[in-house]
């Protein structure tokens, strides 16, 4: 800190002082920051007060430095420079270089999205640390309404009071035994479906089946409730019944396995929820856009 002289010069004086220099001109300058001339001209004459000099010449012919201003001009210069390296840095500490990014998926998004994508974004920030949490629709609303996560891959069926932004539409299919046999090869209708005994999973945990169910009203016998896509897959592989699952999810299936396309088909809309206040870290918007440039669907709204 400074002792004795005449006083210290405000950050806003500078850039005012600067900005005048730059521009030869009081009014030019006043545009450029969006304040008055008048309120440039005091701030000049409040600077010149405490700096205990004249820091422009001021004639018919405009504003220039005096020599003391000339002598002073690179010590500004050099204070709004590091002003401007303090915010960049400032900017890395809040995420936009380093930080951590908490994100929530479902079972087919981590399997088929979450590789590629983490490996690209860890190209692209290496010092940007993500977390990744998986489990079903309800956790990952669970997650976000408790701030465990900032951003969560969820399906447009979920009832929930966050605003998704559609990335992809996912045909929902039939899975069933190697050689189970259909009127239409590769396809089942409605009633064929409904003769035979479904695994399925428990109601809490695939919110896009139990709407088809409901809006096809297939009054379906099951014979299995599980939770994980790869025991869905192992039962219907070994004839327990048939089942109906996303086309991404059936892609990652090991086992013995037919992939039918469903009469009257219908599609589950996943997207990115997030919390509308206070934002998200900006880290974590950098990772939302990468999300939005590979998934989002071409000509959407970005």
């Amino acid at each position: 800190m400074s002792k004795g002289g005449k006083g210290n010069m405000t950050l806003l004086s500078c850039k005012i002082i600067y900005m005048v220099a730059e521009q030869a001109s009081f009014l030019k300058a006043a545009a450029l920051l969006n304040l008055t001339p008048s309120a440039v001209s005091h701030a000049v004459k409040t600077a010149e007060k405490e700096v205990g000099f004249q820091i422009f010449n001021r004639n018919k012919n405009g504003v220039s430095l005096t020599s003391y201003g000339e002598q002073l001009f690179p010590y500004i210069v050099s204070l709004l420079n590091s002003e401007e390296s303090l915010n960049q840095f400032i900017d890395k500490l809040n995420g936009l270089d380093q930080g951590t990014v908490r994100i929530g998926a479902f079972n087919s998004v981590c399997i088929e999205w979450l590789p590629e994508l983490l490996s690209e974004f860890r190209k692209r920030y290496p010092a940007i640390a993500v977390e990744v949490f998986e489990g079903t629709y309800d956790d990952v609303i669970g997650w976000l309404n408790t701030g465990v996560i900032e951003l969560g891959f969820l399906s447009a069926s979920c009832n929930t009071t966050y605003s998704i932004t559609p990335l992809y539409e996912d045909r929902l299919v039939c899975i069933a035994p190697e050689g189970f046999q259909t009127k239409k090869k590769g396809y089942i209708t409605l009633e064929e479906m409904q003769q035979h005994p479904f695994v399925i999973q428990r109601e809490s945990c695939d919110a896009d089946i139990q709407k088809f169910l409901s809006d096809k009203k297939l009054d379906i016998h099951r014979s299995c409730h599980v939770i994980d896509d790869q025991a869905i897959a192992a039962m219907v592989a070994s004839g327990f019944g048939i089942s109906i699952m996303p086309e991404l999810t059936s892609r990652s299936l090991g086992g013995s396995l037919e992939v039918l396309e469903i009469e009257e088909a219908s599609m589950r809309l996943i997207g990115l929820a997030m919390p509308e206040k206070p934002g998200l870290s900006p880290a974590a918007d950098q990772l939302r856009k990468l999300i939005l440039e590979k998934y989002q669907f071409v000509g959407a709204e970005k």
